[in-house]
C-alpha cells in the first residue's frame, strides 16, 4: 500500500468520498454504438480504466441534444433515451469503492459542418481556424426560449445519468463549447441578460448548475469544468475565472476542474495564441492555486501528468495553503490504463506520449487528437498501445473513419425526424 498523498481519500462537499486523488480525465472517444448510445467498445474501454486504480472516472462528452454533437460518434442522452446501455456502461465503468461522473455538454459553434446540423451560439461569431474555418458550421444566435430549453436539457441529462447508475455529472463549461462561449466576450456579443457584463455572461453557467442541482439527489455529485483562461487576447481570463469560481461556491458544487483554451487556442494541448499568457500556462497548476484562494470547492486539474513525481508535486499547496485536490490523467491513461495501480505498487513506467511538431497549429492539434483517439479505439478493441504511429497516416485514418460515422449519424437523424 502506497503512503503517497496521491492515495489519500478526499471528502467532497456533499459527503461523497473519493478513495484517492486521481481521476481518469475526460477524452473524446467518438466510439458510440449505432443510435449514439454506449456499446461494447465503450464498456470494454471503461472497464479497463475502472480497474486501473483511479478514485474517479470521468467520461468523455455525453451530449444533451441529438442535434449538437462534438463528433459523429458521440453519445447522446436525452428524455426518452433507452437507459439500458447507460446502465451497462455505468456498471462497467465505476471503480470499486470509487465514483463515476458523466461529462455533459453542448458544442455550440464548435460543431463540424459535415454533420449537417445548424450550429448555435450566443452570437453568430464563427470559429476562426484560418484556412480550415470551413470545417466548422456557421452558427446563428440562440433565442431566449432556446437558451432555457438547453439549460433544461442539461438538467434532464443529469437526472437520467443518476437513474442509470452514475454517481455524478460534470457540466462542461470549458474548451470553447457552448457554455464557455457564453462566458467569452470574444464570442458573446449579446446585449440582453445573457451577454455584456461578466454577470450576464456567466448567467448561462450559473443557471445550468442550479437547474442540475435541483433535479438530482443531494448525494449525487455535481461538478463543473471551467477554463482558467481562454488564452486569447480579450477573451475569458483569470480574473473572470476567479469571479465565476466564487459565484459557484453557493450553488452546491462538489468539484471544480480547471483547464483552458478552445479550438482556436488549444491550451489544453500545450499551445496558445497569446504569448503573454502562454509563458505562464503550466498545465493550469499555477492558475488553480490562485483560483483555490477564492473558492471552498475542491479543485481538480488535468494536463501534463505522466510521472508519479509530477503528480505529487502538483498536489503540493502553495505558501498560503492553496492548491489542487484532485489530478486528472488523460492521454497517459489512454496508453497505460492501469498507471495509478503501477504507481501504487512502486513501479514508475516512463510514459512518453507522441507529440506533433507541425508548424500549422490547427493541423498539429488535429493530429494529437487523432493519435489519442486511435489509441482509445485500440484499447476499446482489447489491443495494446502503439507508441510510434505516423501522425499523418493517423489523421487520414481518422478522417476516413469520421466520414463513415457522419453517414451513420445523418441516417440516424433522418430516421428520427
Amino acid at each position: 500500500m502506497s503512503d503517497s498523498p496521491l492515495f489519500t481519500p478526499l471528502k467532497l462537499p456533499n459527503g461523497a468520498v473519493l478513495p484517492n486523488r486521481l481521476c481518469k480525465a475526460a477524452m473524446e472517444e467518438n466510439l458510440s454504438a449505432p443510435g449514439q448510445v454506449p456499446g461494447t467498445q465503450l464498456r470494454r474501454l471503461y472497464e479497463g480504466w475502472a480497474k486501473g486504480g483511479v478514485g474517479l472516472v470521468l467520461t468523455g462528452n455525453v451530449m444533451v441534444t441529438p442535434s449538437a454533437l462534438t463528433g459523429p460518434g458521440g453519445v447522446v442522452l436525452e428524455a426518452g433515451t433507452d437507459l439500458a446501455p447507460f446502465r451497462d456502461w455505468a456498471k462497467a465503468a465505476k471503480p470499486e469503492g470509487g465514483h463515476l461522473f458523466m461529462q455533459i455538454n453542448h458544442p455550440g459553434r464548435q460543431m463540424f459542418a459535415a454533420m449537417g446540423e445548424q450550429a448555435v451560439a450566443p452570437s453568430p461569431v464563427p470559429v476562426d481556424l484560418g484556412q480550415h474555418s470551413k470545417l466548422l458550421a456557421q452558427p446563428r444566435a440562440l433565442e431566449e426560449t432556446e437558451i432555457r430549453e438547453i439549460i433544461a436539457r442539461f438538467a434532464t441529462t443529469a437526472a437520467l445519468a443518476e437513474e442509470a447508475g452514475f454517481t455524478g455529472v460534470q457540466v462542461h463549461a470549458a474548451h470553447g463549447y457552448l457554455i464557455s462561449q457564453f462566458l467569452s466576450p470574444l464570442v458573446n456579443k449579446r446585449t440582453d441578460q445573457w451577454g455584456g457584463s461578466r454577470e450576464n455572461r456567466a448567467r448561462f453557467l450559473l443557471e445550468t448548475v442550479k437547474a442540475v442541482r435541483a433535479k438530482v439527489s443531494p448525494g449525487f455529485c455535481v461538478s463543473v469544468k471551467l477554463n482558467s483562461a481562454d488564452f486569447q487576447k480579450g477573451g475569458f481570463d483569470l480574473e473572470d475565472a476567479k469571479w465565476v469560481a466564487a459565484e459557484l461556491n453557493t450553488l452546491g458544487l462538489d468539484l471544480l476542474e480547471l483547464s483552458g483554451g478552445n479550438y482556436e487556442s488549444p491550451a489544453m494541448q500545450g499551445h496558445t495564441d497569446d504569448s503573454s499568457t502562454s509563458k505562464r500556462e503550466a498545465y493550469f497548476i499555477d492558475f488553480a492555486r490562485q483560483i483555490a484562494a477564492v473558492t471552498t470547492v475542491p479543485i481538480m486539474v488535468t494536463g501534463g501528468i505522466y510521472r508519479k513525481a509530477t503528480a505529487e508535486a502538483a498536489l503540493a499547496k502553495d505558501a498560503h495553503g492553496f492548491g489542487v485536490d484532485v489530478l486528472g490523467i488523460g492521454r497517459a491513461m489512454a496508453y497505460v490504463p492501469d498507471l495509478p495501480n503501477q504507481w501504487r505498487l512502486g513501479r514508475m513506467p516512463d510514459v512518453t506520449l507522441p507529440e506533433v511538431a507541425w508548424k500549422n497549429r490547427t493541423m498539429a492539434g488535429m493530429a494529437v487528437m487523432a493519435l489519442t483517439k486511435r489509441q482509445l479505439t485500440r484499447a476499446a478493441d482489447g489491443k495494446g498501445a502503439i507508441w510510434r504511429a505516423s501522425p499523418l497516416l493517423t489523421v487520414i485514418r481518422d478522417q476516413l473513419k469520421t466520414r463513415k460515422l457522419v453517414k451513420r449519424y445523418r441516417a440516424w437523424r433522418a430516421r428520427s425526424a
